[in-house]
């Protein structure tokens, strides 16, 4: 476990358990934290020091990515898991949520649930299409179930999705030993008000594994601000056609001689992925006039 080493799996009231060669152990952070205006997160690797017999975070090593919801930092890949019935899948949803994964450098897989009831295969047409990875899972083992477990290696993983998908279904599947566990942490978090969603990092494939319990949607424009210009490279489908655009600086939304334009009238890019990003730019040239 060596990519792990001195990682944070936990973080309760402003002690975070660290996962060590030597075992799990309980830290505080230093007080140079709160003047940088940096709080440890589930997942950041850190260095240690014992003062007065008392552990405490050192250190915080560079991050790959952080997240406010999750409350995650350095994931590697996101399994979206999205039900092909009920509750009924929104390309708008899981657009956002795509997006704001692929901005921070995180692998996005769709993870379809329920094929019993439904195939789902429009909707894995999309996103295929579309440049990502698309499984199928069915249970109590399957073909889907086991290529999940093959991409979980060595990794720090995420699985978010709507409240019904299948989610500890599919947890359960992937970890038998967690059953109890997540469980227990379905019953703790509950729907309150003022309820505290913490994220912990549990051993899986010689990685870690974030369960989120509840996380579904996004206020984009507060969870994960992207500038209106950078939009464009969260498609990778849109990628190869800038190029072809007439005009340097294509927004890709109304001008003459756009190729995205034209890849959206041929087919060639699915239309629901094309009006979830020009939805997304002109919410974040409103954020943008809003500062």
């Amino acid at each position: 476990m060596a990519e792990f080493d001195y990682v944070i799996i936990k973080a309760v009231a402003g002690v975070y358990t660290v996962r060590t060669p030597q075992g799990d152990i309980e830290a505080k952070p230093k007080g140079i934290f709160r003047k940088q205006k940096l709080t440890p997160l589930p997942g950041d690797r850190v260095k240690l020091e014992n003062a007065g017999g008392s552990w405490v975070i050192s250190e915080i090593c560079t991050r790959k990515n952080s997240f406010i919801r999750p409350t995650i930092a350095n994931a590697d890949i996101c399994f979206l898991t999205v039900s092909t019935v009920e509750p009924v899948p929104s390309t708008w949803v899981i657009d956002q949520l795509i997006t704001m994964f692929v901005d921070k450098g995180v692998q996005v897989v769709l993870v379809l649930t329920k094929s019993d009831l439904a195939s789902g295969q429009e909707l894995a047409d999309i996103y295929r299409k579309s440049g990502f990875q698309v499984i199928t899972v069915s249970y109590p083992e399957s073909e889907g179930i086991r290529q999940l477990r093959q991409l979980m290696q060595k990794k720090i993983c995420v699985f978010c999705g709507n409240s019904g998908v299948g989610k500890s279904t599919l947890l359960n599947a992937l970890l038998p030993q967690l059953a109890l566990e997540t469980g227990e942490i379905s019953k703790k978090l509950g729907r309150g008000k003022h309820t505290t969603r913490e994220v912990t990092l549990y051993d899986a494939f010689g990685g870690l594994i974030a369960d989120t319990p509840g996380f579904s949607s996004i206020d984009l424009e507060r969870a994960a601000p992207i500038p209106k210009e950078n939009l464009q490279f969260d498609f990778p489908e849109m990628q190869d056609k800038f190029p072809q655009c007439k005009f340097v600086g294509c927004s890709h939304i109304k001008e003459n001689g756009c190729a995205v334009r034209t890849a959206v009238e041929s087919g060639e890019i699915p239309p629901s992925r094309y009006q979830s990003y020009c939805q997304m730019y002109q919410n974040a040239a409103k954020h943008k006039e809003w500062e």
